[in-house]
């Protein structure tokens, strides 16, 4: 195994059929078994023994959130894009993350160059993280720690130097967020995922009673077009709000 997966797409115009995979296996399905060589790169043609033809694509971050294990509902794209651009997040960041979960915003920040340290209270949901770092290619940055982040905060913030951000997607974020003056450098960011308003307006008021600045919170709503023969309006299927992010930064 090298740590480092690929996507094998069905070669079908028709077909959505995606499968993540590691160099060196095989993958069984009912088109068929092919085994991807461990020299297979990105762009690579390889047939099933039935002749059913499949794509070998570069893993790339949003199909961390359709591929990853899933041990509850991962962050989705776009709230981790609005993660990334609303707080610069980039290489060389270290990174605090609590509520591990899934994996998916502490694999997409380090797949952007950061090391992460992340808190997960479930220790199998832990297990499951750590293994989608290792399918993702970033186990070696992602320190996936079992334990509630409350309980490390006095170690964590006699870390020289500190974090440049925080991601918290968490029950407890608010105790937290009242400690990031401690644990962020000057110029760092702490970045909040809430599922309810309730804990956006706690979060935010926390933030705002200590020396961060420039407390915002956003509702995130995307609504996808419904592009038809007789025109074009929003789709009337699925759900346009997702959750709630707060930032605030340490000046």
């Amino acid at each position: 195994m090298t740590g480092r997966s690929l996507l094998l797409a069905h070669d079908d115009p028709d077909s959505d059929r995606e499968y993540l995979r590691q160099p060196g296996t095989e993958l069984q399905t009912d088109l068929g078994v092919v085994t991807i060589p461990e020299d297979a790169v990105p762009g690579d043609r390889l047939e099933t023994h039935l002749g059913e033809p499949f794509r070998v694509r570069r893993l790339r971050g949003p199909d961390l959130f359709d591929h990853f294990e899933r041990t509850g509902a991962p962050m989705l794209p776009r709230d981790v894009g609005l993660m990334v651009g609303e707080t610069g997040a980039q290489s060389g960041d270290t990174v605090l993350d609590a509520g591990t979960g899934t994996g998916v915003l502490a694999a997409c920040l380090a797949r952007l160059g950061a090391t992460v340290v992340t808190y997960e209270i479930d220790s199998e949901f832990a297990d499951v993280a750590r293994e989608n770092t290792r399918l993702a290619g970033v186990a070696e940055t992602v320190d996936v720690r079992t334990g509630d982040v409350t309980d490390a905060l006095d170690e964590l913030a006699a870390r020289d130097p500190g974090f440049d951000l925080l991601t918290l997607d968490t029950a407890d974020a608010p105790a937290v967020v009242a400690r990031a003056p401690d644990l962020l450098r000057r110029g760092g960011f702490c970045a909040v995922y809430s599922p309810f308003v309730e804990d956006a307006r706690e979060v935010a008021v926390t933030a705002r009673e200590t020396a961060l600045t420039g407390v915002e919170t956003v509702e995130t709503i995307q609504r996808e077009l419904d592009v038809g023969d007789r025109g074009t309006r929003p789709d009337t299927a699925g759900v346009g709000h997702s959750g709630y992010l707060t930032f605030a930064r340490l000046e």
